[in-house]
């Protein structure tokens, strides 16, 4: 169960683990970003550059994939974490297992808190000659739940990749307390 645990973290490379979808008159249907663990697509060809070309109306940066250093980095963390896991799996320590899971939900963590940094900067840095100005208005999105930003209603959440993740503490917990269960007191 617990080996099953730690590969589900692989499933970042198969499924996108985060989704914000921008929904306005517009634009019934919304207009959703995938965020993958290696890129940021979109729902359909050309996603991304129309939310760019919208975000460019109310002065906020583009979004550039190439420049986002987490896109990089975060498939070997999670590659990495995975691998140990699975191997932590063979040796039936649940005090192991539970100091994987508290590594994985720091990591998580820091990673949530870097989605949120990224989104402030983001919605708060704006150019100052953009062509739509409000005093005081801010266009960050939710880290996670729904806002609205002028006419749009911006939805921030996991998406399957994401739900996974919650199933590897899930089950990973699971398998940790049946271990400590039957582990018997030396």
């Amino acid at each position: 169960m617990f080996f099953i645990a730690a590969a589900l973290m692989l499933t970042l490379f198969v499924f996108p683990m985060w989704q914000i979808t921008l929904i306005a008159p517009q634009y019934p249907q919304g207009v959703t970003m995938y965020i993958w663990i290696n890129k940021i697509t979109g729902s359909e060809e050309g996603t991304l550059q129309n939310i760019n070309i919208l975000n460019h109306y109310v002065g906020m940066k583009y979004i550039e994939p190439d420049s986002i250093p987490e896109l990089k980095y975060f498939p070997i963390v999670v590659a990495a974490m995975s691998l140990l896991g699975m191997a932590l799996a063979f040796t039936g320590r649940w005090k192991w297992w539970m100091g994987w899971l508290i590594l994985g939900l720091i990591g998580c963590g820091l990673g949530l808190y870097d989605f949120y940094l990224w989104e402030y900067d983001y919605g708060h840095n704006l150019s100052p000659t953009a062509p739509i100005k409000i005093p005081g208005m801010a266009y960050q999105p939710p880290l996670i739940g729904n806002k609205m930003l002028l006419n749009f209603m911006a939805k921030s959440w996991p998406y399957i990749g994401g739900w996974f993740i919650g199933g590897t503490f899930i089950l990973g917990g699971i398998a940790v307390w049946l271990q400590k269960r039957n582990t018997p007191i030396a």
